[in-house]
Formats: structure tokens, C-alpha cells, sequence
């Protein structure tokens, strides 16, 4: 019986950890891991058509389960293409391992062919990142990075060069046993304590929620209805905490909608909850501001807090809620929700006028249907730019659907290489990467892994042959578009050359029946949907300085436009209120 190889020992604690995919592209100083892989049936190798993907579908597969996936890339320019996925993974707070395979070790430091130094490229965007030179540093190494990873929530990269990889693993090895979940993080009952205290003495309280509230919904309607808060969201937090509010206000931030930005400045005491919300023009000066999260990193680096919470979201609610007193006074909660229903009922008509008949397709139109044709429990991963204003704004959260998008890093090209990601975990559940022409076209190549595995994802394109969110930029900074035009093939042609299905949508009255015929194909399919490019409807009142890609944040409300069944749920909350 042959001795296992420092690979194969690489390859057995990745499976140990619950890794059972490797994404990548195979080259020569990965040729003993990828084999190892070939041996072992508790794991597959993905081979995917450029290693950005492999690092954004590895992502996307630790986001929707919070376990630890891997992606790899071979010597030099191989794992040089994972570092933009993985700068979103980590920064996206996934677990994920990624596998830096490096030149002979002998050669390092000599300029040999493809060299690149990964211990260092990488350590910007991961918690661990270190060399393997010694077939004795395995398993420890690998090992220790799992348990950054997974423990951190975030990426861990382990260089290691092939001519090692292919080395006998030393006999006896030393295994520890892996740590593969998170705790809950309690706060101390002093900080509880003085946090009952803040509630109690303020009269008006409004939670802003991230995405440290997912699996707390129930802990935060509990306590927005003991203390009568109205409830906003960040873009990361409207999965987690939009679906059966009674106390929704909608979202803040470049792309919010409705009545958060007056919830979140008229109150006597914001709290924040299990967000790291990095447009700080949005949040207040003049209240009391408590943050509560479960990475200490976080608390206190946009805004200045009255009381910083060290905590899991849910159980610091758990502790909190008994401690404060009930308050009967709704007036302010009241007030909110009807200034958000009035918000809503604004810009709703936006795009609803004859929309059924205007060509091109509004793509506020094409997010509705979509919406509505959509499963109940789909994922949907979106594309940064301007379709993160139509998911934002139109993709009803149900507390089954999953939204994923470059949401923290900001990367195009991501919805189509997570998707691949979130369709390998589950063939069955319906996966829809809501793409645009742009992203898409940026890593079309991946199209082909849809086809040669045969995953059934939908891609829904919308092709305004623009990047739509630069040209918003620059007109907003008082500068004709340029270069930001595309000149686009007919994509569901491509589709169709490349095995999978493809229709092209010209006509609203089209597109029903379009994404119904898409959705039931049991293989990939793409919807090539024809939307206007001057779709965008800008405040009149606007500077240059207001709007400088995602990160400059000062306009209150950016994009005009419908927010779909959004207006629905701001009215059905508004049936019990008391008449003013």
C-alpha cells in the first residue's frame, strides 16, 4: 500500500472540515492535489473557466450555509485570478479556504518561471495566510488556517508549492481535532444592564439591522414590539429582517427607499444591530447610538456609540428583551409607518404607468415579473450596479428566498459565479443570477461550467448595453458618459450555441411567459431581456459631491423609482393604526 502524500493528507482534512468541492482550474503545481481529489470520493474538483469564479463560488456556497468551502488556483497567475473572490468572500464574512499552489520550493526567490510570493499577495484579504516548505508543517499549518476561517468568518489561504504537495506525508502526523462551527457570543450582564437602562429612558427607539440578524427575526419583532421601534435595514439585512414586520420603515443608504433615514434621526436612542453600514452620512450625530455585534472590530468605526455591545445579535435580545419595560406609547412607531407608506406611495407610480407597453423594458418591470414568477424559496445572486437597486427595491423577501451579491466588496462579474456556487449545493432549489451586461459579459466564459455540468441556473440578463451605474455617476458629477456603452451580441444566441437555453426578450408583454418557460427547463437557461437605459430618474436637486461610486453616501435618496410589493406591506401595516 502506497504512503499518502502531503496532498492527499491536504485533501482528507478538507474533508474531515465538511469540504466536499474543490473549485478551480488544474496547472502543473496543483497536478497532486487535483489527483489526490481524483482519489478520494468524499470530494469533487469543479473546474471552472477562470479562478475569479472558483473563489466567488466558494464564497457564495459558505454564505448560504456558514460552513467552511475551497477554491484553488495553480503557481503565479493561477491563484493571482483568486484574490478578487476572495477579497469579496472576505469581506462578505464567508468561510473559505483557499489553496495557493506555488513553484518548486526550491526556486523561490530565484525569479523563476511564474513566481509570485502568495504568502504575502494575500494576507490583505484573508485572517491567515502562510508558506507550507516543509512536509512536516502539514497538518498543523492547514489545520490552523480551517479554524481562521471558520472561526473568524472569513478566508484563509495556504500556500503550497507542488514539489512539496508531491512529497510523502510524515508518518504519525500529528491530527487536532477541527473546529467547524461558531459560538454564540453572550454579552456580559454589566453591558445588558446598562443597555436596559438606555431603552428604558428613551421614548423613541429605532432598530437598523444587517446582516448580523440573520436568524434573529424573531428576537427583533419581539423587542420592536415591546418597546414600539420601528424596524429599518441595510441592504445585507432586508433577507433577514424585511418578511412579517409590522415595524418595517424600509432601507437607508445609497439606495434605501421609504422611511428609515427619518427613523433612524428622529429617535432618542438607534440601535444598531449586526451591522457594519459603511455610509456613516447616513447615520446620526445628535442621538444616542448603541451598536451591537459580534465581530469587536466593527463597533464604534462609523459612528461614534453611547455604548458598544460585544454580542451575537439574538442572544444579546434574548438577554435584553425581559430586562426592559414595555412601552404604550406607539406615537413615534405610528408616525413612521405612515411617513414610509407616504414614501412609498411617491415613487411607486414611477414606473407604473403603461410599463406593460414601453419599449425598451423598463427594468423595474422586468424585477417585478421577476419577482412574482420567481420560487418561494429561490436564490438569487445579483450583480453589482444597477441591479442591486432593482433587487433591493423588488425582490420580496419571504424568509425562504436568499439574496447573495458583491454587497460589502462592490465586484462586477459576481452574480453568474455564484450562482454556480449556490446551485452545486442543492440541483433541485431554483437559483437565478440576475445579471448585467456588463458583469455577465466579464466572465461569460463561466457560462460554459453551467453547461458542462449541467446546472440548471437561470440567468436573467438585463441589457441596457451600458454600464448603467458608472453613466449614474458621471452625470451626477456633472460629466457626459463616455466609455461606459457596450456593444452587445444577441446573449441568447451565445446560449444556444453553448448547449443551454436562450430567448431573447424585446416586448414587455413578452416577459411572463419568457422567464416561465426558462424556469421550468431543467438545464441552464438565459434570458436576454432588452431594458432602457435611461430608466434612471434623478432628484433635480443634486451636487457633484453627493455621488462618487457606492462609497460617498451625503444624498438622502439617490434613485427614484418603485419598489414593487413593497408599497403592499407598508399598507397592510397601516390597517391597524389609529386614525390621526
Amino acid at each position: 500500500m502506497a504512503k499518502q502524500t502531503v496532498a492527499g493528507q491536504f485533501v482528507d482534512i478538507l474533508v474531515r472540515a465538511g469540504v466536499r468541492r474543490l473549485y478551480g482550474v488544474v496547472g502543473d503545481s496543483l497536478n497532486p492535489v487535483v489527483d489526490a481529489i481524483r482519489r478520494n470520493s468524499a470530494i469533487d474538483w469543479i473546474q471552472v473557466r477562470h479562478e475569479e469564479t472558483a473563489a466567488f463560488a466558494a464564497g457564495a456556497e459558505a454564505q448560504l450555509t456558514g460552513k467552511l468551502a475551497a477554491c484553488a488556483g495553480s503557481c503565479g497567475p493561477g491563484n493571482l485570478h483568486l484574490i478578487n473572490g476572495l477579497y469579496d468572500a472576505h469581506r462578505s464574512m464567508a468561510p473559505v479556504l483557499a489553496l495557493a499552489s506555488h513553484i518548486p520550493s526550491s526556486e523561490i526567490g530565484s525569479g523563476y518561471f511564474q513566481e509570485t510570493h502568495p504568502d504575502q499577495l494575500f494576507r490583505e484579504c484573508s485572517h491567515y495566510c502562510e508558506l507550507i516548505s516543509n512536509p512536516r508543517q502539514m497538518p498543523r499549518v492547514l489545520q490552523t488556517a480551517i479554524q481562521h476561517a471558520v472561526g473568524r468568518s472569513g478566508v484563509s489561504v495556504v500556500a503550497l508549492p507542488g514539489d512539496i504537495a508531491a512529497q510523502q506525508a510524515p508518518e504519525r502526523a500529528v491530527e487536532h481535532a477541527l473546529v467547524t462551527s461558531r459560538p454564540t457570543v453572550r454579552p456580559g450582564d454589566a453591558e445588558i444592564d446598562e443597555l436596559a437602562r438606555m431603552v428604558d429612558e428613551a421614548k423613541r427607539v429605532t432598530l437598523f439591522c444587517g446582516s448580523g440578524t440573520a436568524g434573529a427575526h424573531e428576537e427583533v419583532m419581539r423587542f420592536a414590539e415591546r418597546v414600539k421601534s420601528p424596524v429599518g435595514h441595510a441592504l445585507r439585512g432586508k433577507e433577514w429582517i424585511q418578511f412579517d414586520n409590522p415595524y418595517d420603515v424600509g432601507m437607508s443608504g445609497l439606495l434605501g427607499y421609504g422611511a428609515a433615514y427619518e427613523a433612524t434621526n428622529e429617535c432618542d436612542l438607534l440601535m444598531l444591530l449586526g451591522t457594519d453600514f459603511p455610509y456613516n452620512a447616513f447615520l446620526p450625530t445628535d442621538v444616542k447610538i448603541v451598536q451591537v455585534d459580534v465581530r469587536p472590530e466593527h463597533l464604534g468605526r462609523r459612528s461614534k456609540l453611547d455604548l458598544a455591545v460585544w454580542g451575537d445579535v439574538r442572544e444579546t435580545l434574548r438577554c435584553l428583551t425581559p430586562k426592559v419595560s414595555v412601552k404604550s406609547d406607539r406615537r413615534f412607531l405610528d408616525r413612521m409607518l405612515r411617513k414610509h407608506a407616504d414614501a412609498l406611495e411617491g415613487v411607486v407610480k414611477a414606473y407604473t404607468r403603461k410599463v406593460e407597453k414601453h419599449t425598451p423594458i423598463h427594468p423595474e418591470y422586468v424585477a417585478s415579473v421577476l419577482d412574482e414568477e420567481a420560487a418561494s424559496d429561490a436564490v438569487f445572486t445579483v450583480d453589482t450596479g444597477m441591479n442591486n437597486v432593482w433587487a433591493a427595491r423588488y425582490l420580496t423577501p419571504n424568509g425562504s428566498r436568499r439574496v447573495i451579491g458583491s454587497f460589502t466588496h462592490g465586484s462586477m462579474a459576481n452574480a453568474l459565479p455564484q450562482a454556480i456556487g449556490a446551485q452545486f449545493l442543492d440541483r433541485k432549489r431554483q437559483v437565478v443570477a440576475v445579471s448585467g451586461d456588463g458583469g455577465f459579459s466579464m466572465l461569460m466564459g463561466d457560462f460554459l461550467t453551467l453547461v458542462q455540468y449541467g446546472l440548471p441556473v437561470k440567468v436573467v440578463l438585463f441589457n441596457n448595453s451600458s454600464l448603467g451605474m458608472v453613466e449614474l455617476e458621471m452625470m451626477v458629477s456633472g460629466l457626459p458618459a463616455y466609455g461606459t456603452g457596450n456593444h452587445n451580441p444577441d446573449f441568447a444566441v451565445i446560449a444556444e450555441a453553448a448547449g443551454a437555453y436562450g430567448v431573447r426578450v424585446e416586448k414587455p408583454k413578452q416577459l411572463p411567459g419568457a422567464l416561465r418557460e426558462a424556469f421550468k427547463r431543467k438545464g441552464p437557461a438565459l434570458v436576454d431581456i432588452v431594458t432602457d437605459p435611461n430608466a434612471l430618474s434623478i432628484p433635480p436637486k443634486i451636487s457633484a459631491e453627493m455621488v462618487t461610486g457606492f462609497a460617498l453616501s451625503a444624498s438622502k435618496i439617490v434613485l427614484d423609482g418603485g419598489v414593487g410589493r413593497m408599497v403592499q406591506m407598508a399598507r397592510s401595516n397601516l390597517r391597524n393604526l389609529p386614525r390621526p
